[in-house]
């Protein structure tokens, strides 16, 4: 039987914490911004376009909590810095971090692939990540708590034809988590990794031309994953650090 609250992301408490959901504006970082707007928390929601940002920042007000929309590109340094500081100005802090924000494209040979977009991908997908990582990790550190919750990719844990940038930004991103997760497990700070498999998003219709689940009912809607980040964002999840918990549904290699 499934439990409703995995299947739900209900039943856990994040009151008086503050969340950064980046990528949010759309897909998985939609469904996990409101899934803690809904569990209590105060929720900075960022991507890069103004109405979709403050479309959710409404809707976790609507449910009770403090939002805060900032526009940001991750791809760029400056921008990282504004979000930090506007967030800190705000809430102070950050107790839960979700990187989650990334380029995905579709498929493209090495050989056909344009370098700029090579250069995006890692600069959004990793380097961005790490950015707001380490501007965060101070604050955390002195308060003695954080949760880091990194989105990879069932595309982390192997290459695939066509998927060469994409795929090696979600396998950075494990051992990014693991790294970190060694660094900072006695300062209190739990750092986790989610690799979901095929979900219903914005970003995968478009990437690969598809209709979504009406086409391909294998696919995860993406309040499924943000049950999962509910669950690591909690402190029911404690004993838990340095792991990449595999969310594959039904594209889960298992199932041939």
């Amino acid at each position: 039987m499934t439990s409703p609250i995995m299947a739900s992301g209900a039943g856990y408490s994040l009151s008086g914490k503050t969340a950064l959901v980046t990528g949010a504006s759309k897909g998985i970082g939609r469904a996990i911004a409101l899934a803690f707007g809904k569990a209590g928390a105060n929720v900075v929601a960022t991507a890069r376009t103004v109405s979709e940002i403050e479309d959710v920042a409404n809707s976790v007000r609507s449910f009770g909590s403090d939002a805060l929309g900032v526009v940001a590109d991750l791809g760029v340094e400056t921008d990282i810095e504004n979000l930090v500081g506007a967030t800190e100005r705000e809430f102070g802090g950050v107790d839960i971090l979700v990187n989650n924000a990334a380029i995905i494209h579709g498929r493209i040979k090495v050989v056909d692939f344009d370098p700029q977009l090579w250069r995006d991908v890692l600069s959004v997908n990793i380097t961005g990540a790490f950015l707001l990582t380490q501007a965060l990790l101070p604050g955390m550190i002195e308060r003695g708590y954080g949760k880091v919750i990194n989105i990879s990719s069932i595309g982390g844990r192997k290459g695939g034809y066509g998927r060469s940038a994409y795929r090696i930004t979600k396998s950075a991103m494990i051992s990014f988590t693991e790294s970190l997760a060694a660094e900072v497990y006695t300062h209190g700070i739990n750092v986790n990794a989610i690799c979901p498999g095929g979900t219903d998003t914005e970003g995968y219709r478009e990437a690969f031309n598809s209709t979504g689940r009406a086409e391909n009912p294998k696919l995860m809607d993406p309040s499924e994953i943000a049950a999962v980040a509910m669950f690591l964002a909690s402190d029911a999840s404690s004993a838990v650090t340095g792991a990449a918990i595999d969310s594959f549904g039904g594209s889960n290699p298992l199932f041939g």
